[in-house]
């Protein structure tokens, strides 16, 4: 066993790399479409996805997002930045061509079986394996447009979120409370998708499990984790040489 530290912002990069090889993306970009739907971690999925089609020119991740969560006085109730104007749209990849400027709401209605639509959340349950997201739009926002899909059509929906959102309790009962009339502040939304972490990018490109055995941290450690990896010689070695390429990863600027 090793143990590793991941901060935010390389766990970012590493769920991003290990979605750039999940098997039923790589299956949407040859024959199908992929939706990328703006968020701070989707931006690295984004760039890495783009950058395996050779078309990541002329990304960014800079505005890459609807709505934010930023620390006090920063922020509007609703935690997104006064200013939009900048929002590039969604990525939406068709048969291997990004299709710049669409997003989410230009194509829901359009996707099928073999589609796969990737969505970031805010809230983590990792004992279920369940995750949900915070909703500011009143008619639901993307997360709506995306169950759609999901539900409708059987598009697959895939949930990528960092540790560092994990939350106790159930996500069904904090959405009840937060959710009730009278409530201030965005509500919650529990949302059935397949829930992408760290500890599933580190499975899924090195063959090696993975742990939360502690967390925290300060001096740009703050909202780290500490994962514990078991493994063969050749996955801890795959394991090392992995986080060792993400882990210069600086934090998130906008």
């Amino acid at each position: 066993m090793k143990q590793f530290i991941l901060t935010p912002a390389v766990g970012k990069r590493l769920i991003g790399k290990a979605l750039a090889a999940h098997p039923a993306v790589k299956a949407a970009l040859s024959s199908a479409t992929l939706v990328i739907i703006a968020g701070t971690t989707n931006g690295y999925v984004a760039e890495e996805i783009l950058r395996e089609l050779g078309q990541a020119e002329e990304f960014s991740r800079k505005r890459f997002f609807r709505g934010v969560v930023l620390p006090p006085g920063r922020t509007t109730e609703t935690g997104r930045l006064p200013d939009e104007s900048e929002f590039p749209g969604d990525v939406v990849i068709v048969k291997g061509g990004w299709q710049k400027g669409k997003t989410i709401f230009d194509v829901a209605d359009s996707l099928r079986e073999g589609d796969v639509i990737l969505k970031g959340t805010n809230a983590l349950d990792q004992t279920r394996k369940e995750a949900a997201v915070l909703i500011g739009h009143p008619q639901g926002g993307t997360t709506i447009k995306a169950l759609q899909a999901a539900v409708g059509h059987r598009v697959r929906l895939i949930l990528p979120v960092g540790l560092e959102k994990r939350v106790s309790g159930d996500l069904m009962t904090l959405a009840t409370r937060m959710n009730v009339p009278g409530s201030s502040g965005p509500r919650l939304l529990p949302v059935q998708g397949e829930v992408f972490t760290e500890i599933e990018a580190i499975r899924l490109l090195t063959g090696a499990e993975a742990e939360l055995v502690a967390a925290g941290g300060v001096g740009g450690a703050e909202g780290a984790v500490w994962l514990a990896l078991r493994g063969s010689e050749e996955q801890m070695e795959k394991a090392e040489v992995l986080i060792r390429e993400v882990s210069g990863e600086k934090g998130f600027e906008m």
